[in-house]
């Protein structure tokens, strides 16, 4: 499963619990509505290339996530961040990428007082109320 809506990776972003390796961050929140799928969220900005590389980077990550999906922790929302640089290629690439994202979810979700952590509240215009005229 994905995560698809801006709500759900600001609630993500907002647990501020990442973990970094390299070219990616991984970001990381309890999902207590299903606790018993892995949900994943690929960010990958403009500043990374065009969209031939953008969309290389995220077939790469969604297929990565794939193979490794099953041996993460059940319950858990990850969002991952691409920072910079050309994806990985070859096979060796596609190896590297399983392991980061394996290791990354380990070292984030094994983190003392993770499970207890909430969003914090955002400081934003939009929760702010609207002023009446």
């Amino acid at each position: 499963m994905r995560l698809l809506r801006p709500t759900e990776f600001s609630r993500v972003y907002d647990t501020r619990q990442s973990a970094s390796a390299g070219p990616l961050v991984l970001y990381a929140a309890v999902h207590r509505g299903n606790p018993a799928g892995v949900r994943v969220g690929l960010s990958v900005s403009r500043r990374i290339g065009s969209a031939v590389v953008r969309n290389r980077w995220k077939r790469r990550l969604r297929e990565a996530f794939r193979e490794v999906r099953g041996s993460l922790p059940c319950g858990n929302d990850f969002v991952i961040v691409v920072r910079s640089g050309e994806p990985p290629a070859g096979e060796a690439g596609a190896r590297e990428m399983k392991t980061a994202i394996a290791a990354l979810a380990a070292r984030v979700v094994g983190r003392r007082g993770y499970a207890q952590a909430m969003p914090r509240p955002r400081d934003d215009a939009a929760a702010k109320p609207k002023r009446r005229r």
